[in-house]
């Protein structure tokens, strides 16, 4: 009766083991935590990918630039998606001002798996 119970326990682990999806793991370009100073414009092209395995729902992607120290958007990008990679194209950039771009990406099938990324940047 015991050894029943045990391999009864085991089953039901493996399979809550199974039933979760890995943690998202996402690469951007320009890659996150970096700094890329004066760059030409007027568009900066960001690359979002997602490493590790889609979650089976996809993914909610947002993305907002700023001024630093400034709550005022001046770019937001929300959308859902299967895709591994996704391109986004930053407009809008203020000139002279080092500016931050947030990333949030986000399982649909389980929300509480999230990725969050971000890299700042300045327009010539």
């Amino acid at each position: 009766m015991l050894a029943a119970f045990a391999v009864l326990a085991i089953a039901s682990c493996k399979k809550s083991k199974a039933d979760s999806e890995p943690i998202l793991t996402v690469e951007t370009t320009p890659a996150n935590k970096s700094n890329n100073l004066n760059i030409l414009g007027p568009d900066f092209p960001l690359k979002v990918e997602i490493t590790s395995a889609m979650p089976a729902s996809g993914v909610k992607i947002e993305v907002t630039a700023a001024p630093e120290g400034s709550a005022t958007t001046f770019f937001t990008a929300t959308g859902n998606s299967t895709a591994q990679q996704n391109n986004y194209a930053i407009s809008n950039t203020p000139s002279g001002l080092t500016c931050v771009v947030n990333i949030t990406v986000s399982s649909l099938s389980q929300p509480t798996n999230v990725w969050r990324g971000t890299y700042r940047y300045s327009k010539k």
